[in-house]
């Protein structure tokens, strides 16, 4: 696994370029090169595809200046080759990695799980960048300590701590931080104190607002919302037990509020009215670390509970008035050991064991237009191992993972599945720091919570007895590089090269209906009239299989004062019945197109770094005939600056213009269509500045 500062290092590609670069080196850096930040900024951290000690190396790169001002998670998200994150507004961001959503994404908050789905129009995953310091990101699945719900991979969002603000010798300080946003009036302050009241103890309080206006997109017309506030909170303690032990507890919430349209992946219009709604998430965590001097003990553990709320106020219009809330209880141990293998059978090398077993419970509850109230849940127990054997220039990594799930009452009448899964990766050293790698992972889903607002006791959503898990497997094969000394003596060039596949088979689909739409028998689950009374708002159930196929290029050079990145990425899906790609299936527009990005980063002198950042996403057309859901290519620019002036230490200035030439475009991965009423169209120029006072 690597890391890569957000800052000057937006992992970016162009495949033409880094092709020229592969062929010139024959061979490509790690796919964990990827961008991130320094203390509180950002880090996006990469995971590599085989977890060996070399791809298990981190770099770090000064401070990546768009992300110092991000409102939105594909503001840093999105560098990442694979990751895309669709919607515009804080209620509808939705990350995909290689076209899946995060429904079908492991994501955590401090090692918490962000569990069930609230409302299929709104996103699930409810922060705010200003709380974060490192966000990491398992493109694709390919280890099975990801464990369940993990079948497009996983993203760990990790909140700031004391210890990374404090300044060698320091026992407290301040951060002060004010942004302002030209597009929406977006207004954003926080605060953040922090200390060492003693010599094993940190301490961390953070408070943090931001307001804003509609913003619009290159044609002037208004997206997502009249007006919004959000407010976020994060506390946190550490506490040094003896050398050994180490003990954390946090508590961090998230919470917005505004005018937004009722289903807020649409434009507002008449038929998409614009009403009250507050989306919230508290999330509370403990965690233990034990690490004596003994390479066979290295514990790791943690129990947590988080819920995310929607509470709509429709003026009591019936049918939108509802509070919808989600909340996984949950925890983890994993113990990690080092065992030379050479002492114990005469076979040399040095494996690493990963042992860890996982449970978790998540519970949906809704009340809608305050009549009765509806609930259900689904628990997941999980216990794996993992070798990671390293011998000289191979490494070997086998794993294994049984589950125990419970599912849902609504969704499959609370069957239990019994299920065992596993993976192989290994990668061998061809050269000094290059490498080729391959891994294979089986993968297991079990059906999720319904939709909380569709949870009506049985009566709207189809019930279906058979529904089997999503179950599939991930293969990834590629060559990773570094080059030194090319030009000066403490340069370097990475290159990463990657092809993968993944199938998914039982494939897990909410099918709406109802209105004009043809309707679902709720006792049989088939397709019925709209006008039958026993039609349902929906049923979930198998569809076909899938496969995804793609690469995924990256390339970064860095020398003294000057970086520059290229990457290009593309995911391409299928059904094996009808042809359609998943985004078709779903209509949420999961396709995300070929996508290039290029960054230069340059520092003139000790104070100043200036930066731009290109990203050009090419057409995507329909795959197959009655699909007219063609989404047109788009190319965007930024420029940015930071100025740390020498006669006030502590204070930071920052200056960027985002989509300098005002386009007019909707990501791939936002609700898209040939009809602008139903396309979610991103900010047109966005003017940001921000000024950092830290004491």
């Amino acid at each position: 696994m690597r890391e890569v500062k957000l800052s000057s290092q937006l992992t970016v590609l162009s495949m033409g370029v880094a092709a020229v670069l592969w062929t010139q080196a024959a061979s490509a850096a790690t796919a964990a090169d990827m961008p991130n930040t320094t203390l509180q900024t950002i880090t996006v951290t990469a995971n590599s595809s085989v977890r060996n000690a070399v791809q298990e190396d981190s770099v770090y790169i000064d401070d990546y200046t768009p992300a110092a001002q991000a409102s939105h998670l594909s503001d840093f998200l999105d560098v990442v080759p694979g990751v895309s994150v669709g919607g515009t507004s804080s209620v509808n961001q939705r990350i995909r990695v290689r076209g899946l959503d995060d429904t079908n994404l492991k994501v955590t908050i401090d090692g918490a799980r962000q569990e069930g789905a609230l409302f299929y129009h709104m996103g699930d995953v409810t922060i705010d960048p200003d709380l974060l310091k490192q966000a990491e990101v398992s493109v694709g699945n390919n280890s099975v300590t990801l464990g369940n719900d993990a079948i497009g991979g996983a993203v760990a969002f990790e909140t700031v701590d004391a210890a990374d603000l404090l300044k060698p010798g320091q026992k407290v300080g301040a951060k002060l931080h004010t942004g302002y946003a030209s597009n929406n009036d977006e207004l954003l302050t926080s605060a953040t104190v922090y200390g060492t009241p003693t010599e094993n103890i940190d301490l961390l309080a953070y408070y943090g607002k931001r307001d804003a206006n509609a913003g619009e997109d290159g044609k002037g017309r208004k997206i997502q919302t009249e007006d919004s506030e959000g407010e976020n909170i994060l506390l946190k303690a550490g506490a040094y037990v003896g050398s050994d032990h180490h003990v954390g507890a946090s508590f961090s919430r998230t919470e917005n509020k505004g005018k937004f349209p009722l289903r807020p992946d649409f434009p507002a219009g008449g038929w998409n009215p614009i009403i009250p709604q507050e989306v919230k998430r508290d999330t509370y965590a403990l965690d233990y670390v034990y690490s004596p001097a003994n390479q066979l003990v290295n514990v790791d553990a943690n129990v947590y509970q988080t819920s995310t709320q929607i509470l709509r106020n429709s003026d009591g219009e019936p049918g939108f008035e509802f509070d919808a809330e989600v909340k996984t209880t949950g925890g983890k141990v994993q113990n990690t050991s080092i065992v030379d293998s050479s002492i114990i059978n005469g076979v040399p090398g040095v494996h690493k064991l990963v042992a860890g077993v996982e449970h978790y419970k998540k519970e949906s509850e809704m009340t809608r237009d305050f009549g009765n109230t509806s609930t259900d849940e689904a628990t997941n127990t999980s216990v794996y191992l993992e070798d990671q054997w390293q011998m000289g220039k191979l490494s070997l990594t086998p794993g294994v993972r049984y589950d125990r799930y419970e599912s849902p009452e609504y969704v499959s009448a609370g069957k239990t599945y019994d299920n065992v899964v596993g993976a192989l990766a290994a990668s061998y050293e061809i050269a000094p720091r290059t490498q080729i790698f391959a891994s294979y992972t089986q993968l297991f889903n079990g059906p999720d919570l319904s939709q909380t607002i569709f949870n009506s006791d049985g009566v709207d959503t189809y019930v279906n007895n058979d529904l089997k898990a999503e179950e599939g497997d991930n293969a990834e094969v590629g060559i990773a590089t570094t080059l030194r000394g090319l030009t000066m003596a403490d340069d370097s060039l990475k290159l990463s090269a990657k092809y993968f596949e993944t199938n998914i088979e039982n494939y897990i689909e909410f099918v709406r209906a109802g209105g004009s739409r043809t309707g679902m028998n709720c006792t049989t689950g088939q397709l019925g009239t709209s006008a039958a009374p026993e039609a349902c708002q929906g049923v979930i159930n198998n569809d076909e299989d899938f496969k995804i196929k793609g690469v995924e290029l990256s390339a970064d050079y860095r020398a003294d004062n000057f970086n520059m990145g290229l990457s290009y990425a593309r995911a391409r899906s299928k059904g094996e019945d009808t042809g359609y790609n998943i985004s078709s299936v779903s209509g949420s527009g999961s396709e995300s197109g070929d996508k290039y990005m290029i960054n230069m980063g340059y520092a003139p002198t000790n104070t100043t770094e200036l930066g731009w950042r290109s990203t050009y996403v090419a057409d995507v057309t329909p795959n197959t005939a009655g699909d007219d859901n063609e989404k047109p290519g788009y190319d965007v620019h930024d420029i940015f600056m930071t100025y740390t002036p020498t006669q006030i230490e502590g204070l930071k200035a920052t200056l960027g213009v985002y989509n300098i030439f005002d386009k007019t475009y909707a990501s791939h991965a936002s609700r898209n269509s040939i009809d602008d009423a139903y396309t979610d169209f991103e900010m047109g120029r966005n003017i940001k500045t921000s000024l950092t006072y830290q004491f």
